[in-house]
């Protein structure tokens, strides 16, 4: 017998105060189990999230026991691991403490052997509820520190907001998108691990060097010996194995082994290559009997974000095996507000809705969790590279001896964790930290280091920020994830020490953070002139669709401002701002169910504007990462899917959007539309662009073409044409221009323009068929219309996606579209058959 586990999913709950123990869900929380067992209403529906604050205020106890199966006693090693507590915890073992948990970040392992007796033994763990615990750290501290999402009112805690003392995740306290449910439970696995032979209780394959012609890797293996032992160790890949001798002394040591692949095949991101994974298994050998072993499947890449100076300020891009690459994705918050509830084939849509909508990057936002691994193995698969934040965002930290260490021995654990992925490209301290405190200059932040008025608090608060972001968070990755690039603070223009530091106006340098459309209630053309060397985060609002917010509605309910769709709406202002958007690009809608098709159509419309002007100014900017993916519950926000994993308009939009060539236009202030070709392709592009006038009915008004070329990696304007030869006596709010681009006959893009704006234009009545496509076993469908119909909406009775949706469609023009069901296999998506299928247009949802 070698080296034995035992998964503890036998478990029981209760509160402190409370007598009788209730069976309980480990992988788990308190909250959801309370709900499993009826004792708590739908966390999610109406405003139970107000009624259910009470929960967080408890302790709470979960408990199991076990039975050593035969041999166990007679191991060397015998260790209680838990792969996540959340948070503050006590651990004893038949009647003994044996640990103290406080950090929902980090792995804990205990050596319980000497305590495990012949027949049952006890496993009680104590939660200490994370706001009693805190609020004492509050009043020793003796000033507030900033929070700006910790929505203590409603967890009716006044003006205490504590979770910047917890490290757990901050959406859990709330967030402008988020509710307040402050968990308490054991969220990842726990088992018993024995032991009496030498253990690998880590493997890392650290990338030297990597190219087409070669990998220069060394194997870090991290064993445990509970005696001296001499044997072999063996690193081994598909047909290739490297190994060495080696003499173990008790205790903990790292072994390395230098290793080399010819003509490696490489990990590439989407729309650049295949990504290519490779299994290492290392074992320990005596004679050839494997003591020990332990695998890890990592793809061989380069990664590096390069910043050189240029005329324009410094560049912010990442290369990808020596290949630029431009950056098109979203940032990822938490599957849900209870992460355990969280399936694989859950993150399995999300990743696989990500790469159908042409992305190659997420970005894992710092107020969240570091996923599980789940995540970031599909990212793997995928071809999806992973922006990854520490745990940290729009809060100031304490700097205690204990707080520092918990944060070090965090990031040791998640980097060694995660350290293998070949899709983490990035590791970044923390989300908007550095601009919201600005502390090298006055009144341009948050306005958070204004409230104090002793610069001695001030220059405390700062120092314990450096001593987080600019010392230990950066020595943890390059000590143990050497070669991985570190960024400060998301946005950032450069870390100068200085007023150049801080993002707090858009630059030539660093990344950028625009909220100035929604939150400052910018107009949507500031897109197209407000534009960094990286986006990484702007975005705006829309609601789910209609079954969605039947979820936690009733239709007595559907009213803007109801009780129910404020207290789903976190943004303050949120549903108001939609409202004062829609009333300035879009026609009235006929209701509220009308408003929630509508409020998506403006969102698409946004962040298309966005995508399309950070593309077209490549290289300057070479990246876009609009705010945000997907929702932890059913809401009003800025995510492209909502928490069911329904796409809205906004998704279907960023996949045309995202295309690796598309056409971009836009009319100048000079009177001319301009048409732009951009390309990530790394070959140059040549083409036909056709131009072609239709009036609503349908009828050809005018053409032109010309041949347009657009080199490797670029972005140039092609063709630019006077409005007024377009239009010639046309009636410009009576009129679409399509533009389409063809190569070989095949049209590689195509774009609708129109000269009004689309709240001025008076939209026909449209009658659209729906024919399904012959031989397609009813999964394709042929669409067409009498009338030009704009923003047609197809739903379908089943679970998934369309190959198009939200389009245009112009009479004589028909468009084929594809249904794809979700699945719960390997496939996120498999051809099926819709059901009941719905079409509509936007001139059915206004006055």
């Amino acid at each position: 017998m070698n080296i034995q586990q035992l998964v503890l999913d036998h478990w029981s709950f209760k509160a402190s105060d409370e007598m009788e123990w209730l069976s309980a869900a480990v992988p788990g929380t308190v909250h959801t189990d309370l709900l499993r067992h009826g004792l708590i209403p739908a966390p999610f529906y109406g405003t139970n999230e107000h009624d259910l604050q009470w929960i967080d205020k408890k302790d709470w106890e979960y408990k199991s026991s076990i039975v050593l199966p035969d041999g166990w006693q007679e191991m060397t090693r015998i260790e209680l691991v838990f792969d996540g507590l959340d948070t503050y915890a006590d651990v004893y073992v038949n009647g003994q403490h044996v640990l103290f948990a406080d950090n929902m970040f980090r792995g804990w392992r205990v050596d319980v052997r000497k305590l495990l007796i012949a027949g049952n033994n006890d496993i009680l763990i104590r939660f200490r509820s994370p706001i009693m615990e805190d609020l004492p750290k509050l009043a020793q501290l003796g000033y507030d520190l900033p929070a700006s999402n910790d929505q203590s009112e409603l967890g009716g805690l006044e003006e205490k907001k504590v979770s910047i003392f917890a490290r757990k995740a901050p959406y859990h306290y709330g967030w402008d998108w988020g509710p307040r449910f402050v968990t308490s439970g054991i969220w990842r696995e726990v088992r018993l691990e024995g032991w009496s032979v030498p253990k690998i209780s880590d493997l890392f394959i650290r990338q030297e060097e990597v190219s087409s012609d070669k990998a220069k890797l060394t194997g870090i293996i991290e064993v445990e010996a509970a005696a001296a032992w001499s044997g072999r160790i063996r690193i081994g890949t598909e047909d290739m194995s490297w190994e060495q001798e080696v003499e173990l002394e008790p205790g903990l040591q790292t072994i390395t082994l230098d290793m080399q692949v010819a003509e490696p095949r490489l990990w590439w991101c989407r729309g650049l290559g295949e990504p290519s994974m490779y299994s290492f298994h290392a074992a320990l050998l005596q004679d050839e009997e494997i003591v020990s072993e332990r695998s890890v499947r990592t793809g061989l890449r380069q990664i590096e974000l390069v910043r050189e100076k240029d005329e324009a300020g410094a560049s912010f891009y990442f290369r990808l095996n020596g290949v630029r690459v431009f950056i098109k994705g979203a940032n990822h918050i938490p599957n849900d507000s209870f992460a355990t509830e969280v399936t694989r084939e859950r993150y399995r849509h999300e990743i696989a809705s990500a790469a159908e909508s042409n992305m190659n990057m997420l970005r894992v936002w710092g107020g969240g969790i570091y996923e599980e691994d789940a995540f970031y193995e599909l990212c793997d698969e995928y071809g999806l590279l992973v922006w990854q934040d520490f745990m940290f965002a729009c809060s100031m930290y304490p700097g205690d001896e204990a707080f520092l260490g918990n944060v070090a021995a965090e990031a040791e654990y998640n980097v060694k964790r995660l350290r293998n992925h070949p899709s983490i490209a990035l590791w970044c301290g923390n989300n908007e930290i550095d601009s919201a405190w600005a502390h090298y200059t006055w009144n341009t932040g948050w306005g958070w280091k204004e409230k104090y008025d002793s610069s001695e608090i001030r220059d405390k608060i700062w120092a314990d920020y450096k001593a987080v972001f600019h010392r230990i968070l950066p020595e943890v990755v390059n000590e143990w994830a050497p070669g991985t690039d570190y960024w400060p603070s998301s946005p950032l223009r450069s870390l100068t020490g200085d007023e150049n530091q801080h993002a707090t106006q858009i630059t030539g340098e660093g990344d950028v953070h625009y909220w100035g459309i929604w939150h400052a209630v910018e107009p949507f053309d500031n897109y197209n002139m407000k534009i960094g060397r990286f986006m990484s985060e702007y975005g705006f609002q829309s609601f789910p669709e209609l079954n969605t917010v039947l979820k936690y509605a009733s239709e007595e309910e559907l009213e803007l401002e109801s009780e129910v769709m404020l207290a789903h709406q976190k943004n303050g202002r949120g549903n108001q701002l939609i409202k004062e958007y829609m009333g300035q690009y879009l026609p009235e809608p006929r209701d509220f169910k009308s408003f929630l098709y509508m409020s998506q159509i403006l969102q698409a419309q946004a962040i298309e504007t966005a995508i399309e002007a950070h593309r077209r100014h490549k290289p300057y900017c070479m990246g876009t990462l609009y705010w945000q993916m997907n929702d932890c519950w059913p809401v009003a926000s800025w995510a492209g899917m909502d928490y069911y994993g329904r796409w809205k308009a906004l998704q279907y939009t960023v996949r045309r959007s995202f295309r690796d060539v598309i056409l971009s236009m836009d009319g100048t202030e000079k009177g001319e539309v301009a048409v732009y070709l951009v390309s990530d392709r790394q070959q140059s592009i040549e083409g036909v662009l056709k131009l072609r006038l239709y009036d609503f009915s349908g009828q050809l008004l005018h053409t032109m073409k010309q041949e347009v070329t657009v080199g490797a990696d670029a972005a140039d304007k092609v063709l630019s044409a006077r409005t007024d030869e377009l239009l010639g006596s046309h009636d410009p709010k009576r009129v679409v221009l399509l533009a389409q681009l063809e190569q070989d006959g095949a049209v590689l893009d195509s774009k609708h323009y129109y000269f009004e704006s689309l709240r001025e234009i008076e939209w026909p009545e449209a009658a659209i068929t729906v024919e399904e496509v012959p031989g397609s076993g009813g999964t394709s469908f042929m669409l067409k219309s009498d009338a030009l119909a704009r923003q047609v909406w197809l739903s379908a009775e089943e679970e998934g996606i369309f190959s198009d949706n939200f389009f245009d469609l112009i009479p004589g023009e028909p468009h084929v579209v594809s249904f794809h069901r979700r699945s719960n296999g390997n496939e996120a998506f498999s051809q099926g058959k819709p059901g009941l299928l719905t079409v509509r247009s936007m001139k059915d949802f206004i006055i």
